[in-house]
């Protein structure tokens, strides 16, 4: 209840269907865009076909590769397909029905909440942009994720492949600076363990490797480079960790004030996650309030370890500093960051999945060097023997007459499927992109915000959800046994102090406007608590209301499962608040004609109280009188 009225709760109805459907009209672009590249393959290979034919064979150069490229090294191959599913994975993430209207207050905020004004600023444009156009930003964000991770892994090499490094590297910095304020880097508090410097940071790390010419990567060197890097930032994370007074070595000893460590791990168990990993986090969480400071000095112990194993020359120990540091990650990863994606607003699997990524591939660089890449010089087969009468007028290879070759020719329909795949997720890029720069030069709030706030609008003769409940006094009440008056429904919560209070007082000043109508309507409330929900509270709440004499009013209540049921079928969002009673909620209120139809759909956030009659209350009661006499 408190911050309700107009404010829109993430899984708004209007709001996810709008978000909804425009993913499925620009999916339809995207098969469009596939559907036409899959007719330009076609075309390409007939004329290849066709011009071998015209050659004398039907073959183009056998084992041909796209426009000369080798094989690619096996460090480089890994990073480049690890990211490429991390992208997709991130994108497909930003499907949860919630990010058009919890990524702007739920993520993007939080992130720059301990950062200086400077880095608040910079983020609020961010929040300014998704906060204005929340449909066009998720849905942006899906594609362009998408598509870079589509590229990542389709481009054929070298160029493009390159290019797809260079995709990775921009929309990451736009991500780490506008979605993450740079890792918080720069607030308080900052800590390794948590996620700094950010997981989009190590995406940029990955895409700038990726962009780099493929001669880079023969030999040690680059590698080499990569790991002594990362020591210094694992070096680092154990400086940190180790300082004193940033609370990392307490724990909660005798009932003192928990750590920071586990006073995060103790909040990521509270998301909402499967029961075997949430048990998991809750036992290291214990097991930190009454160790901390042995836990602390294993942690401080490892990352020195591992970043000093980083910086040497020895591949045995490089071996044993990669195996650490990856047991590091995912013990980190799964007991402190709690995986990243749980709670429904997750956006990627946070910072130690793409390090451990980075610190395999260097690895991989390093004991696995290659020779320098040349880029091999394919053979041509010979031009075929002239033929009487056919190509004249043209020019061969060596200035004789001959068919002259196009670049294509030597495409295997492999390379040209890849090519023509990476234009595709380069389409599915600039799908997300184009509509999300408009939004950005757009300072114009979307009209969808605007009717999300007012209710469903329009909403005329659709068949009421059924429910079968029971009243104040334990009598059994459904819906279809109120056939034959027209219902004014809504949900209250019994243990509300603010808005309920008044839409019950709105709803008693409609009945009595109603006047002699009264007869032919009951108004009805369903309890919007999962806790508190007994007769008690519901009895308790009509008295205090002056409720309890009002002959035509319900006041339905039931079991959780029974009351989510109708929750969710009357589109009402019910959420817990940590340690408090009253329960945030959706304000509406439905009119049900005398056949069960719903008839009109109303925002039930109250007015200010001061007139006899609100206006919600006069809204109220002509919304009814309508019906009635329809």
């Amino acid at each position: 209840m408190p911050g309700m009225g107009t404010y829109l709760q993430t899984r708004n109805p209007v709001v996810v269907s709008a978000f909804h459907s425009a993913l499925l009209h620009q999916f339809e672009i995207v098969l469009a865009v596939v559907a036409v590249l899959s007719l330009v393959f076609n075309v390409l290979r007939t004329s290849q076909y066709r011009r071998a034919l015209s050659a004398g064979t039907i073959e183009a150069a056998p084992g041909g590769r796209a426009w000369g490229a080798g094989p690619e090294p096996a460090a480089r191959r890994l990073l480049r397909i690890g990211s490429g599913l991390l992208w997709i994975g991130d994108g497909l993430l930003q499907l949860q029905p919630g990010m058009p209207l919890g990524m702007a207050p739920g993520v993007l905020s939080p992130s720059a909440a301990s950062s200086p004004g400077w880095v608040q600023h910079l983020v609020n444009v961010g929040v300014g942009i998704w906060s204005r156009h929340p449909v066009q930003a998720a849905a942006a964000t899906v594609w362009i994720q998408v598509g870079i991770g589509a590229l990542l892994l389709l481009a054929p090499r070298p160029r493009w492949s390159r290019l797809a490094g260079v995709a990775a590297l921009a929309w990451g910095l736009v991500v780490w600076s506008f979605g993450e304020a740079f890792g918080g880097v720069f607030g308080h508090g900052a800590s390794f363990l948590f996620g700094t410097p950010g997981a989009a940071l190590f995406y940029c790390a990955a895409g700038a490797l990726l962009a780099l010419p493929e001669s880079r990567w023969a030999g040690d060197r680059l590698g080499r480079t990569v790991l002594r890097l990362l020591g210094v930032l694992w070096v680092g994370a154990a400086v940190l960790q180790a300082w004193p007074g940033r609370g990392s070595w307490q724990g909660a000893p005798h009932g003192a004030p928990s750590g920071s460590l586990a006073a995060m791990v103790d909040q990521m168990a509270q998301t909402s996650q499967p029961g075997v990993v949430a048990s998991w986090v809750r036992a290291f969480g214990r097991f930190d309030a009454a160790h901390g400071w042995g836990v602390n000095l294993v942690v401080v112990a490892a990352l020195a370890a591992v970043g000093a194993a980083c910086w040497s020359r020895d591949r045995r120990v490089l071996r044993a500093g990669a195996v650490g540091a990856v047991v590091l990650c995912l013990a980190d990863w799964v007991l402190v960051q709690d995986m990243g994606f749980f709670g429904g607003l997750g956006t990627d699997p946070n910072s130690m999945i793409p390090l451990a990524l980075l610190v395999v591939a260097g690895y991989v660089a390093v004991v696995r060097a290659a020779a320098p890449v040349v880029a091999p010089v394919v053979a041509r087969p010979p031009d075929p023997a002239p033929v009487a009468g056919a190509g004249a007028g043209r020019s061969g290879h060596d200035g004789e007459a001959g068919p002259r070759r196009r670049r294509w020719d030597d495409l295997t329909p492999g390379a040209l499927s890849r090519a023509l795949l990476a234009v595709a997720a380069v389409g599915v890029v600039l799908i997300g992109a184009v509509p999300m720069a408009a939004a950005g030069a757009d300072p114009h709030a979307d009209p969808i915000l605007a009717t999300a706030a007012d209710g469903t609008p329009d909403v005329v003769d659709t068949p009421a959800p059924g429910f079968r409940l029971e009243d104040q006094r334990g009598r059994p009440v459904s819906l279809a046994g109120l056939r034959g008056r027209t219902v004014a429904l809504t949900f209250l919560d019994p243990v509300c102090t603010s808005d309920c209070p008044v839409i019950a007082q709105e709803f008693k000043q409609a009945d009595g406007l109603l006047g002699a109508d009264a007869r032919r309507v009951v108004m009805v409330a369903i309890v919007v608590n999962p806790i508190y929900r007994s007769l008690a509270f519901t009895n308790a709440f009509d008295r205090q209301e002056g409720l309890d004499h009002l002959a035509n009013w319900l006041y339905l209540t039931g079991s959780v499962s029974a009351l989510e049921r109708v929750w969710d079928a009357y589109g009402v969002e019910a959420d817990v608040t940590p340690a408090g009673a009253m329960v945030d909620h959706s304000d509406l209120a439905y009119v049900i004609d005398a056949r069960g139809h719903t008839r009109e759909v109303l925002s039930a956030d109250p007015g200010d109280g001061a007139a006899d009659a609100s206006s919600f209350a006069v809204y109220l009661t002509d919304a009814v009188d309508t019906v009635l006499h329809r």
